[in-house]
């Protein structure tokens, strides 16, 4: 649980770097991440250890007797000076760190240009004293941990990009539901949030099936597949991924959209996506095949024709958009529009608040669920009206007691019982041809009814006869003050 009291301890490491003269939030963020990585391995090698003494099976070791010098728990215990040289020298705690899972891993691959910028040996024993402290045990406090630092990045938005709030992406895992046959994807991965939250999920609701040897090949190898072209934020991703235990996430450092991705088809059974909302690019660097779903430079709706070249036949796919995409009238947006009503399967529009990516930005979004099938099926589309996602929707985003994602949940998964709602309640079903005949708009508004409350108002005159009764009052008070006086 993240508390006030966890919250005070990362704004102490924060205000340390800042103090140290390392302000750069992403660096701040990298760098803090750099050594919860070191920690948790550590941790990893402690846990192994001390299963091994109770079954009395061999290890495989992360740490071996020669570099027990490099563990967190060692060099937490040495002055500040030795502990920096230590992170400083040729195969110490840094380059270890880097070289960890062998120089095949994609983990290997990212880490070969990261560099340790902690400026000073007072900064580092003071961080990692305070790192010390923090008990990072829980899945559910290390996530909170990593948003709330995500949070601190002042400049987030500023290239359309916008850290996915932990709830939503959870809301989001909760509908769709992923399996152990799924191959996970984020074209647009960032620090890999919906893919730590897909094994969340996997984790949580497979716990037997798991342990299975061909499962673990599976789901620690081939199950979760992002794409990311910033080389600090697929380090943090690799980082966040591997410290919720899948070891070698196929994390690939390339622009989504470019010629440069263009093998990516037909290669996820589940997308789960918070693309890029704003900005254009140069048609000649995107992919042909996605320029010939939707001519356009404007990246949401880029990255839609990109989703649906990527998923396999039968998969599956939920995408955060600007509520932009969901009527806008160009060319480009309506033949998106068209191409996931009428040559794919649209399940459902979820209208989420203004507030829900605040303080960054009070942009509306929606959620898009859609399969892909090229061959139509699109019946009936479910709408959701979220007016609450549990936080006040003002830049303090507060915790709140309402909060419209359980039934938002529950409502979609059971959505074929949804038929009888009537258009002014907070979800309903709108039929395919309504929405054809209305060039595939998808905005909740265009279909929603608003039940207005009719209200009786006094006629004018017995207004005026009861201000005229009020004045004589007044004027009689005024009076009897005057005599009293």
């Amino acid at each position: 649980m993240f508390t006030q009291e966890l919250q005070s301890k990362i704004d102490q490491i924060w205000l340390a770097f800042h103090s140290g003269g390392l302000s750069n939030p992403l660096s701040v963020i990298e760098q803090i991440t750099f050594l919860l990585f070191i920690k948790q391995l550590d941790e990893l090698q402690n846990r192994a250890e001390q299963e091994a003494s109770i079954t009395g099976e061999l290890i495989s070791p992360i740490y071996s007797e020669f570099d027990k010098g490099l563990r967190w728990s060692y060099f937490k215990n040495l002055s500040p000076e030795e502990m920096y040289k230590l992170f400083q020298k040729e195969g110490g705690v840094f380059d270890f760190m880097k070289a960890y899972g062998g120089k095949s891993s994609s983990f290997s691959k990212f880490m070969k240009n990261a560099n340790f910028i902690i400026p000073t040996s007072r900064l580092l024993a003071q961080v990692v004293e305070m790192l010390d402290k923090i008990d990072m045990q829980d899945k559910d406090t290390k996530g909170d941990v990593y948003e709330y630092m995500l949070s601190k990045i002042a400049t987030a938005g500023s290239n359309g990009q916008f850290r996915t709030p932990r709830h939503i992406i959870k809301m989001m895992v909760e509908m769709m539901q992923p399996t152990l046959d799924d191959i996970i994807c984020d074209p647009s991965a960032g620090s890999c949030g919906f893919l730590v939250g897909a094994a969340e999920y996997i984790q949580k609701n497979y716990k037997q099936e798991i342990l299975k040897p061909a499962v673990q090949e599976h789901y620690l190898n081939e199950m979760f597949l992002g794409m990311e072209f910033d080389p600090t934020m697929i380090r943090i991703g690799a980082m966040n991924l591997i410290l919720h235990g899948i070891e070698n996430p196929q994390l690939t450092d390339v622009d989504s959209l470019s010629q440069a991705n263009s093998d990516f088809e037909d290669k996820a059974s589940l997308i789960l996506a918070n693309p890029p909302f704003k900005g254009s690019l140069d048609k000649d660097s995107v992919d042909e095949k996605v320029i010939a779903m939707v001519d356009s430079k404007k990246t949401e709706l880029l990255f839609l024709g990109l989703i649906i070249k990527g998923l396999k036949i039968g998969g599956r796919c939920a995408v955060i958009v600007p509520d932009g995409v969901l009527f806008g009238s160009s060319g480009a947006h309506k033949k998106i529009r068209k191409e996931i009503v009428e040559n794919q399967t649209l399940e459902a529009v979820i209208s989420m608040p203004s507030g829900v990516f605040k303080p960054y930005a009070g942009v509306s979004t929606a959620i898009l669920i859609f399969t892909k099938t090229n061959a139509g099926g699109t019946e009936k589309v479910w709408f959701y009206d979220m007016k609450s996602d549990g936080y006040s929707l003002d830049d303090k985003r507060a915790v709140t007691k309402e909060n419209d994602i359980p039934d938002a949940v529950a409502r979609f998964l059971n959505r074929a019982n949804e038929t009888e709602r009537v258009r002014t309640d907070q979800s309903f079903i709108v039929s395919k041809k309504e929405i054809a005949d209305n060039s595939y708009d998808l905005s909740i508004n265009k279909y929603k009814e608003v039940e207005y409350e009719q209200k009786v108002y006094a006629k004018p005159m017995d207004i005026i006869s009861n201000i005229q009764k009020l004045d004589n009052e007044r004027k009689e008070i005024l009076d009897e003050l005057k005599d009293l006086i």
